[in-house]
């Protein structure tokens, strides 16, 4: 059934759009919720498989078998791995210039595991103005109810506040909420980024235990990749 143009207005006045605020901070709360558990499936275990993955690089290093190393970063799936057979890649190269090119691919590693989290914090920052648009718009609705009554009674301005107090009310959690847990994901990609840098570390010293031994991989000339 086709909706005529009074209809359409009544549906978009201001006793409907009180709701509008109210629904895109329950599809905010819902979009939170998702990021959140796709990046706890992400970051589980990381820090273990890292530090299990860099035991693994520095035995096959300090035994020489650079080869085996390249191979294993090949077959590991831990993202990691790419950042140490990044590294491999490079011959006679200082050492200041491999330290550079192992940053840069631990950054690009890092970047991809913020993904998501930054919009976690945006709707922290923007979920109490969108409720407190929801107790405008509330308010709005009560003083259109007095002048359409002509009473100032509480019964009259009642569900006109009440509309506003919700929308305020789920404002504020969604931003306490949101905000709870951008923390959390942060503090734990900061853990993430530290393991990440130390075994990146490790794996430098591993090198240059290479060189000392007379292993030709890390020098102070260029450098050339594979």
């Amino acid at each position: 059934m086709e909706l005529d143009w009074e209809q359409m207005k009544e549906f978009l006045n201001l006793r409907h759009a009180t709701a509008y605020p109210l629904w895109s901070l329950i599809i905010l709360s819902g979009v939170i919720v998702s990021i959140v558990v796709e990046r706890i499936f992400r970051f589980i275990g990381l820090e273990r498989q890292t530090r299990s993955l860099t035991r693994r690089l520095i035995d096959l290093l300090v035994a020489r078998n650079v080869e085996d190393a390249r191979k294993f970063c090949e077959k590991s799936k831990t993202p990691m791995a790419a950042v140490f057979g990044e590294g491999l890649r490079w011959r006679a190269i200082a050492l200041e210039d491999l330290s550079q090119i192992l940053s840069t691919a631990r950054q690009e590693l890092l970047s991809g595991l913020r993904r998501g989290v930054w919009f976690i914090g945006t709707i922290g920052s923007l979920a109490p103005y969108i409720g407190l648009l929801g107790t405008v718009i509330g308010i709005m609705q009560a003083f259109g109810a007095i002048a359409e009554s002509g009473d100032a009674g509480f019964e009259v301005v009642s569900s006109g506040i009440s509309e506003a107090l919700v929308a305020t009310a789920i404002g504020l959690v969604v931003a306490i909420l949101a905000l709870t847990l951008f923390n959390w994901l942060s503090t734990w990609l900061t853990v993430i980024s530290a393991t990440c840098t130390r075994a990146s570390e490790r794996f430098v010293q591993a090198l240059l235990f290479l060189e000392s031994g007379g292993n030709k991989e890390v020098s102070d000339g260029g450098g050339t990749a594979e």
